[in-house]
Protein backbone atom coordinates (compact mmCIF):
# COMPACT_ATOMS: atom_id res chain seq x y z
CA UNK A 1 0.00 0.00 0.00
CA UNK A 2 1.31 3.39 -0.80
CA UNK A 3 -0.30 6.89 -1.52
CA UNK A 4 -0.44 8.21 -4.76
CA UNK A 5 -1.23 12.18 -5.31
CA UNK A 6 -2.70 13.69 -8.04
CA UNK A 7 -4.84 16.10 -9.82
CA UNK A 8 -8.40 15.53 -11.66
CA UNK A 9 -10.16 17.46 -13.46
CA UNK A 10 -8.35 20.49 -11.60
CA UNK A 11 -9.06 18.91 -8.17
CA UNK A 12 -6.36 17.34 -5.91
CA UNK A 13 -6.98 13.60 -5.01
CA UNK A 14 -4.96 11.31 -3.43
CA UNK A 15 -5.72 7.45 -3.12
CA UNK A 16 -4.02 4.87 -1.10
CA UNK A 17 -3.87 1.64 -1.87
CA UNK A 18 -1.68 -0.81 -4.38
CA UNK A 19 -0.53 1.01 -7.01
CA UNK A 20 -1.10 -1.17 -9.48
CA UNK A 21 -4.94 -0.39 -9.58
CA UNK A 22 -5.67 0.82 -12.80
CA UNK A 23 -6.41 4.91 -12.95
CA UNK A 24 -9.86 3.63 -14.83
CA UNK A 25 -10.98 2.05 -11.85
CA UNK A 26 -10.09 4.82 -9.61
CA UNK A 27 -11.83 7.23 -11.71
CA UNK A 28 -14.94 5.24 -12.49
CA UNK A 29 -15.11 3.08 -8.44
CA UNK A 30 -13.40 5.73 -6.21
CA UNK A 31 -14.34 9.27 -7.93
CA UNK A 32 -17.58 8.55 -9.50
CA UNK A 33 -16.43 9.80 -12.96
CA UNK A 34 -18.57 7.58 -15.26
CA UNK A 35 -16.85 9.31 -18.48
CA UNK A 36 -14.16 6.94 -18.99
CA UNK A 37 -15.69 3.65 -20.11
CA UNK A 38 -14.60 0.46 -19.37
CA UNK A 39 -14.08 -0.79 -22.72
CA UNK A 40 -11.64 -3.73 -23.99
CA UNK A 41 -9.22 -3.58 -20.86
CA UNK A 42 -6.45 -3.85 -23.24
CA UNK A 43 -5.84 -0.31 -24.72
CA UNK A 44 -7.18 -1.01 -27.85
CA UNK A 45 -10.26 0.47 -28.38
CA UNK A 46 -10.02 4.18 -26.81
CA UNK A 47 -13.33 4.09 -24.60
CA UNK A 48 -11.41 4.95 -21.74
CA UNK A 49 -9.14 7.75 -22.87
CA UNK A 50 -8.18 10.95 -20.44
CA UNK A 51 -5.48 13.23 -20.57
CA UNK A 52 -2.44 12.53 -18.44
CA UNK A 53 -0.37 16.30 -18.55
CA UNK A 54 -1.96 16.91 -22.29
CA UNK A 55 -0.93 13.77 -23.58
CA UNK A 56 -3.96 11.14 -24.57
CA UNK A 57 -3.62 7.91 -22.54
CA UNK A 58 -5.95 4.71 -22.17
CA UNK A 59 -6.66 4.31 -18.58
CA UNK A 60 -7.94 0.72 -18.42
CA UNK A 61 -4.09 -0.11 -18.29
CA UNK A 62 -2.45 2.74 -16.32
CA UNK A 63 -1.50 1.94 -13.32
CA UNK A 64 -2.25 4.28 -10.60
CA UNK A 65 1.95 4.94 -9.63
CA UNK A 66 2.29 5.91 -13.22
CA UNK A 67 -0.66 9.02 -12.42
CA UNK A 68 1.07 10.49 -8.90
CA UNK A 69 2.10 14.17 -8.87
CA UNK A 70 0.40 13.87 -12.39
CA UNK A 71 -2.51 16.10 -13.98
CA UNK A 72 -5.37 13.71 -15.31
CA UNK A 73 -8.41 15.04 -17.16
CA UNK A 74 -11.11 13.18 -18.59
CA UNK A 75 -14.11 14.20 -20.39
CA UNK A 76 -15.72 15.78 -17.51
CA UNK A 77 -13.21 17.98 -17.01
CA UNK A 78 -13.41 19.33 -20.28
CA UNK A 79 -17.02 21.66 -20.39
CA UNK A 80 -20.01 21.75 -18.24
CA UNK A 81 -23.62 22.00 -19.25
CA UNK A 82 -23.81 25.69 -18.88
CA UNK A 83 -20.55 26.41 -20.93
CA UNK A 84 -19.55 23.18 -23.08
CA UNK A 85 -16.39 22.79 -24.66
CA UNK A 86 -16.16 23.55 -28.08
CA UNK A 87 -15.59 19.79 -29.10
CA UNK A 88 -18.51 19.08 -27.10
CA UNK A 89 -20.76 21.72 -28.74
CA UNK A 90 -19.81 20.56 -32.19
CA UNK A 91 -20.47 17.26 -31.43
CA UNK A 92 -24.03 18.40 -30.48
CA UNK A 93 -23.93 20.15 -33.51
CA UNK A 94 -22.65 17.46 -35.75
CA UNK A 95 -24.90 14.99 -33.95
CA UNK A 96 -21.44 13.10 -33.51
CA UNK A 97 -22.21 10.74 -30.57
CA UNK A 98 -24.52 7.59 -32.02
CA UNK A 99 -24.86 5.42 -28.55
CA UNK A 100 -22.31 7.72 -27.11
CA UNK A 101 -20.07 4.58 -25.73
CA UNK A 102 -16.87 6.03 -27.33
CA UNK A 103 -17.45 9.20 -27.55
CA UNK A 104 -15.35 10.26 -24.33
CA UNK A 105 -12.65 8.79 -25.38
CA UNK A 106 -13.43 10.35 -28.84
CA UNK A 107 -13.73 13.89 -27.30
CA UNK A 108 -10.60 13.55 -25.51
CA UNK A 109 -8.58 12.22 -28.07
CA UNK A 110 -10.00 15.10 -30.07
CA UNK A 111 -8.98 17.73 -27.26
CA UNK A 112 -5.16 16.20 -27.34
CA UNK A 113 -5.38 16.73 -30.77
CA UNK A 114 -6.37 20.42 -30.78
CA UNK A 115 -4.00 21.43 -27.95
CA UNK A 116 -1.11 20.95 -29.97
CA UNK A 117 -2.43 21.22 -33.35
CA UNK A 118 -5.60 24.14 -33.16
CA UNK A 119 -6.08 23.99 -37.21
CA UNK A 120 -5.53 20.30 -38.07
CA UNK A 121 -6.27 19.06 -41.56
CA UNK A 122 -9.13 16.29 -42.04
CA UNK A 123 -6.44 13.80 -42.32
CA UNK A 124 -4.43 14.31 -39.17
CA UNK A 125 -8.09 14.44 -37.49
CA UNK A 126 -8.25 10.90 -38.83
CA UNK A 127 -5.03 9.43 -37.70
CA UNK A 128 -5.45 11.83 -34.10
CA UNK A 129 -8.44 9.62 -33.79
CA UNK A 130 -7.28 6.02 -35.39
CA UNK A 131 -7.25 4.17 -32.26
CA UNK A 132 -10.99 5.10 -30.99
CA UNK A 133 -13.43 2.19 -32.31
CA UNK A 134 -17.26 3.01 -32.70
CA UNK A 135 -19.47 0.19 -34.00
CA UNK A 136 -22.12 2.57 -34.48
CA UNK A 137 -20.32 4.12 -37.58
CA UNK A 138 -20.23 7.63 -36.98
CA UNK A 139 -16.17 8.71 -37.63
CA UNK A 140 -17.73 10.83 -40.47
CA UNK A 141 -19.66 13.16 -38.05
CA UNK A 142 -17.04 13.09 -35.46
CA UNK A 143 -14.09 14.13 -38.26
CA UNK A 144 -16.71 17.28 -39.24
CA UNK A 145 -17.16 17.92 -35.61
CA UNK A 146 -13.47 18.22 -34.47
CA UNK A 147 -12.95 20.46 -37.58
CA UNK A 148 -15.84 22.39 -36.46
CA UNK A 149 -14.49 22.63 -33.17
CA UNK A 150 -10.80 23.83 -34.91
CA UNK A 151 -12.95 26.51 -36.69
CA UNK A 152 -13.12 24.83 -39.86
CA UNK A 153 -16.18 23.33 -40.40
CA UNK A 154 -17.03 21.76 -43.72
Amino acid sequence: MARFNFVVNGAQHAFDGDGNTSLLEVLRDTLKLKGSRFGCGANQCGACFVLIDGAVVASCDTPLWAVDNKSVTTVEGLGRPDSPHPLQAAFLAEQAAQCGYCSSGMLIAAAGLLARCPTPTEAEVRAALERNLCRCGSHNRVIRAVLRASGQAR
